[in-house]
């Protein structure tokens, strides 16, 4: 049988939103990261489980990710690779939707991995992010008390949307009490900086090859939201980050939708 089946409360949920007894909630603009390496035997991925208390996929491992902030549309965001407008017509987002977009992907894949897609100019990159004052900075983008542009101008740095990949675009099932309208990003782990459990919304962090996580699903030791585990199935084809990056991609919308069949409520992604 075709899609996956609904718990009970969900599938209550589903109905009265197909009848139209209950309006689906809005969804949120939100960015998500998939960090690569080169493993020894091929490429890995940088997973987070969140949080067991989290109200959005709790328990789930993730890749680094969140909602647009408001500020990471700032005009004033130092830039360098691909324009906003660019991005936009990669993932079907008006300019400005688009800037926040990337400007997302970047702060929080800093937030939640201590990763930096940024530089001193558009043909160099952080070596290092390690450190008390990084580490203040961090908390302090997270706390929402630093904007993302003050970050990189006190800083002297450029965003590099250059180091990122386009590969999905998915949108949170109208039956979820909390949405997100998600665009995907693919990016390298630049040379000489290092992810570390930086804590916050993730409980533990993980290196793992994308077949390696998959099998880990399979056998239930592990949980993955359906587009996690769709991102890495498609990445388990590739051999090197080097083809990860080279792999054309066309940029699909997917929104999982409710469907009745025989009488049970099931969630189908295609």
């Amino acid at each position: 049988m075709a899609g996956l089946p609904l718990p009970e409360e969900f599938a209550e949920r589903a109905r009265d939103i197909l009848s139209g007894r209950v309006e689906p909630v809005p969804a949120r603009d939100a960015a998500t990261v998939v960090v690569l390496r080169g493993g020894r035997r091929g490429p890995e991925v940088y997973l987070l489980r969140r949080k067991a208390t989290m109200a959005f996929a709790a328990g789930a491992y993730v890749f680094p990710g969140g909602s647009v902030d408001p500020r990471d549309t700032d005009q004033a965001v130092a830039w360098a690779g691909p324009s906003p407008k660019e991005w936009g017509e990669v993932f079907g987002a008006e300019e400005r939707g688009a800037r926040g977009l990337v400007c997302a992907a970047v702060r929080e894949t800093f937030e939640e991995s201590g990763v930096l897609l940024a530089g001193p100019g558009p043909g160099s990159v952080v070596a290092d992010t390690t450190g008390d004052e990084w580490e203040a900075d961090r908390l302090a983008l997270i706390d929402r008390s630093l904007s993302f542009a003050d970050f990189l101008a006190r800083r002297g740095l450029v965003l590099r949307s250059d180091l990122l990949k386009p590969w999905a675009h998915w949108i949170t099932p109208e039956i979820e009490p909390r949405r997100f309208d998600t665009r995907f990003f693919v990016a390298v782990l630049p040379e000489g900086q290092r992810t570390r459990d930086v804590g916050g919304e993730a409980d533990q962090v993980t290196w793992k090859r994308p077949v390696a996580a998959l099998d880990l699903a399979r056998r239930k030791e592990i949980f993955l939201m359906p587009p996690t585990h769709r991102t890495l199935t498609e990445l388990s084809a590739f051999d090197t980050v080097e083809d990860v990056l080279a792999a054309p991609r066309e940029i699909v919308t997917i929104l999982p939708r409710a469907v009745e069949i025989d009488g049970q409520m099931r969630l189908l992604t295609s």
